[in-house]
């Protein structure tokens, strides 16, 4: 293990030792939607060092923001890899070496950190600094699943067209691999370095919403192949908070039998109660007081296609503009020693290694991968280990979650981490947790702080 000072040759003054941890936002993000994030973890941890006296130095990332993060993950992961040696070649100017490395992302920002750690791993920069966290938060690592709905329909059309190259991985529809995978798959592959650089890390760690996450629903965010809260009031779920990480759920059971009562009569009183919702029906920016709510409720069939309308627009605007950034971004020869091509060579090879395997076997043979893709590829994780999954069966609780054979293979793998750990959030009622759960923007609306205990709990569980 790297020491807390190095002295080279010359006789120059020794360096301080540095715990880097970098920070990741998600989709049409910026660094401000990490300024809570970061004010915890400094507030923290921040006077506390390592065991060898490391100093932690966070950096958020600045490069990949707002419509850059329509370029792909593989970009986002390019553009932050800079980021991190530009930041370790500043930090050395000044006397330090960074000698621990550290990462979180959130959302889209998880992706991203999964294909860093990739990047760093292939050019041998965990043979010097020792990687220590990597934790991820309502993070899509299956791509985004699909109900049965219509609007969950529509996002499953439009989001690869208007997403650019973004929404084509979060949908698992992109040809990312010289092979035709998409790269969803090949970073959740235990045989390529993506998943080769997680489990070099001493402390693997991921957040979810358990429910009202209507951008990345629990089973991706989760990594798990049914949505246990999906019907959490028909069940009645018990829950019990962590005490002091609220809303951190510390247990959760399922009753052994639900009976779930009648339908109520159309046009009933029962019936008309039974149309209330359980929380917001629109969103924050459009959560208005008496008497400008009446006013939104009588323009709603004028503002919806209004607003659809001027959402697509924008959307096709910045996915124009992504494809044609990219398209230059390919033409620059400075970017054929990529990680996508050093993959590509990777996967040919294997594929030759394949191929002789077979030519010259004298009976059938079993996949490398078949045990990591057995069902007892699953770890215990702390959520898990408390609750009570048994009596009906999730097909009952949770009918009509799709997931693909290709979704629920990454499930199978990513599963297989070695050491992984599960955290589930419990925020309701809001319109949608997805920003609540990092506490995004406070100042706006003040119901983010809600999710401050999961930062707490992110923070206060570093390793440094």
């Amino acid at each position: 293990m790297p020491s807390e000072t190095t002295e080279n040759s010359g006789g120059s003054p020794p360096q301080a030792g540095v715990h880097l941890l970098v920070l990741i936002h998600g989709m049409w993000g910026n660094p401000n939607h990490l300024a809570e994030m970061r004010r915890v973890v400094e507030e923290r941890r921040g006077s506390k060092k390592g065991p060898n006296g490391e100093q932690l130095h966070v950096l958020v990332a600045e490069t990949n923001k707002e419509d850059g993060t329509y370029d792909g993950i593989d970009w986002g992961g390019e553009r932050v890899a800079e980021e991190v040696f530009e930041e370790i070649k500043n930090l050395e100017k000044d006397g330090k070496k960074v000698t621990h490395f550290s990462v979180t992302g959130y959302s889209l920002g998880g992706l991203i950190a999964r294909y860093l750690v990739g990047i760093l791993h292939q050019r041998g920069f965990f043979t010097s600094v020792t990687p220590v966290n990597f934790n991820t938060v309502a993070t899509p690592h299956v791509g985004l699943p699909r109900y049965p709905t219509m609007l969950s329909s529509l996002f499953a059309f439009f989001g690869p067209r208007l997403l650019s190259r973004t929404g084509e991985q979060f949908y698992i529809v992109d040809k990312w691999s010289k092979n035709g995978r998409p790269l969803l798959e090949v970073m959740a592959d235990p045989n390529r370095l993506f998943y080769q650089a997680l489990s070099l890390f001493e402390h693997l760690r991921i957040y979810a919403n358990a429910v009202n996450d209507i951008t990345v629903p629990f089973p991706t965010a989760a990594i798990e192949l049914d949505d246990y809260f999906m019907n959490h009031i028909q069940d009645d779920l018990k829950i019990e908070f962590d005490e002091e990480y609220a809303p951190i759920i510390k247990s959760y059971t399922i009753p052994e039998s639900t009976v779930r009562p009648p339908k109520p009569r159309p046009l009933s009183i029962e019936w008309f109660k039974s149309l209330k919702p359980t929380r917001p029906l629109l969103p924050p920016a459009l959560q208005f007081g008496f008497p400008y709510n009446v006013l939104v409720y009588v323009l709603t069939p004028i503002l919806i296609p209004l607003f659809f309308t001027l959402v697509i627009t924008r959307l096709s605007l910045a996915a124009h503009a992504s494809r044609s950034r990219i398209k230059q971004l390919e033409k620059d020869e400075s970017g054929t020693e990529r990680l996508v091509h050093v993959i590509g060579s990777l996967e040919r090879e294997v594929e030759d290694a394949v191929v002789d395997m077979f030519d010259s076997a004298s009976g059938p043979s079993k996949p490398a991968l078949a045990a990591a893709s057995s069902a007892s590829a699953f770890p215990d994780t702390n959520a898990s280990d408390s609750s009570d999954l048994s009596g009906a069966s999730q097909a009952e609780r949770a009918p009509g979650l799709v997931l693909n054979e290709t979704q629920r293979r990454l499930v199978m793998w990513l599963n297989g981490l070695p050491g992984l750990q599960k955290n589930f959030a419990f925020i309701h009622p809001v319109r949608n947790a997805h920003a609540t759960i990092i506490a995004r923007d406070v100042k706006r609306f003040p119901f983010h702080k809600l999710g401050e205990g999961v930062l707490r709990h992110w923070a206060d569980h570093l390793i440094l």
